[in-house]
């Protein structure tokens, strides 16, 4: 008990600095493409409900500190449509700056610029990470041996680092990972380093499936990482292959999941990402900014996708009004308003069922 309110403590901390570093970075984006396009941005909030800083710049835009940290907002000049708003509003329209008098193209630039935003953070924050820091590599050394596994069969123990596997060196944990994959029920040598000696291990992986596919499983789980310094040429490429990895596996996931290949349980909410926060701060620097960067690219393709209310949904009605050459009926912006808001809810309803099942509340409710 003495240790649940610093942990506690510690998650909410985190939260706020991880959700308050990706609202503000992906709410930039929209403000300098706004910027950039002629459109007045009349406030820029980070956090919902009454300010407790405010302060406006030469450009007229009023910056806000909310005092409800879960989210944030652009507030563009004259983005709601002329017909939805009173005429003394109107009357106070600058012309030429509002956003519903921009072209499609300018529109879509600044809708389109915050989910950009997101996938240009993880680069920053990857090449940071890999110049000053080093590049985190798991090192291939077994940290658990899960019981009744193909390495618990083989003799593998906790501090074992292998060396190579049929010969083939081994330089980190994912490397092994790779190699143990492609061999479902497969009969391997790990040439093994412990306690100062190198010992040859005959294991016999075991299969599994794994999105459609075969594939081996050794039951052994790593978690001892190293830094490896990169020069800063070398940090920027291996920072956008990170992030592209990051991007893939990603999509990778949520395709198994529309596909019934892969559970939902793994669905988390803001719940799972505070406990995350913390869990990874207590980890230190290198280990919060990757998470960062993770949670930044999630957020960038959560919001292309085209539902209505989100960045992809207004993105396809603007891609309907390029090709009717017109905006779509209000009616029908209206329904697609209804329908994403509806979907958004019961995604976020559901992600917190999850969240609450994995932090074991009702379990406790029952006890």
């Amino acid at each position: 008990m003495t240790h649940a309110l610093p942990d506690l403590l510690r998650s909410v901390l985190s939260f706020l600095v991880v959700l308050g570093v990706l609202v503000f970075v992906h709410e930039l984006g929209h403000y300098l493409a706004a910027r950039w396009r002629g459109v007045k941005v009349d406030a820029f909030s980070i956090g919902f409900g009454r300010p407790i800083a405010t302060w406006t710049d030469r450009h007229g835009t009023v910056w806000k500190l909310a005092w409800l940290p879960l989210g944030g907002y652009v507030k563009l000049h004259g983005q709601e449509r002329p017909q939805d708003v009173p005429d003394d509003v109107r009357a106070g329209w600058l012309p030429g700056q509002t956003f519903h008098d921009k072209s499609v193209a300018s529109r879509a630039i600044v809708v389109a610029a915050g989910p950009a935003a997101n996938f240009v953070l993880p680069v920053v924050l990857f090449t940071a990470l890999f110049a000053f820091i080093g590049q985190p590599v798991t090192l291939p050394v077994v940290q658990t041996v899960l019981p009744h596994s193909a390495a618990a069969a083989a003799g593998l123990r906790h501090g074992d680092r292998i060396r190579a596997v049929d010969g083939q060196n081994i330089a980190d944990f994912q490397a092994l990972q790779k190699i143990i994959e492609a061999h479902p029920a497969a009969h391997l040598t790990l040439t093994v380093r412990r306690d100062g000696k190198t010992v040859s291990l005959p294991v016999l992986t075991e299969a599994a499936t794994l999105g459609g596919r075969r594939v081996g499983r050794l039951g052994v789980a790593g978690g001892l990482v190293a830094y490896r310094p990169m020069a800063p040429q070398a940090a920027v490429g291996r920072a956008f292959t990170e992030t592209w990895d990051v991007t893939a596996q990603t999509a990778r996931g949520v395709a198994q999941i529309i596909a019934g290949d892969r559970g939902t349980k793994d669905l988390g909410g803001p719940l799972r990402i505070a406990q995350l926060s913390g869990q990874v701060a207590e980890l230190g620097l290198p280990s919060l900014l990757s998470f960062i960067a993770v949670l930044s690219v999630n957020i960038g393709m959560i919001n292309l996708l085209p539902i209505p209310v989100l960045d992809g949904g207004h993105l396809l009605f603007f891609l309907f009004e390029a090709i009717r050459g017109r905006p779509l009926p209000p009616r029908a912006q209206e329904y697609g308003i209804r329908a994403g808001l509806a979907l958004i809810a019961g995604l976020f309803v559901f992600a917190t069922w999850n969240d609450l099942v994995h932090l074991g509340l009702f379990h406790w409710l029952v006890g």
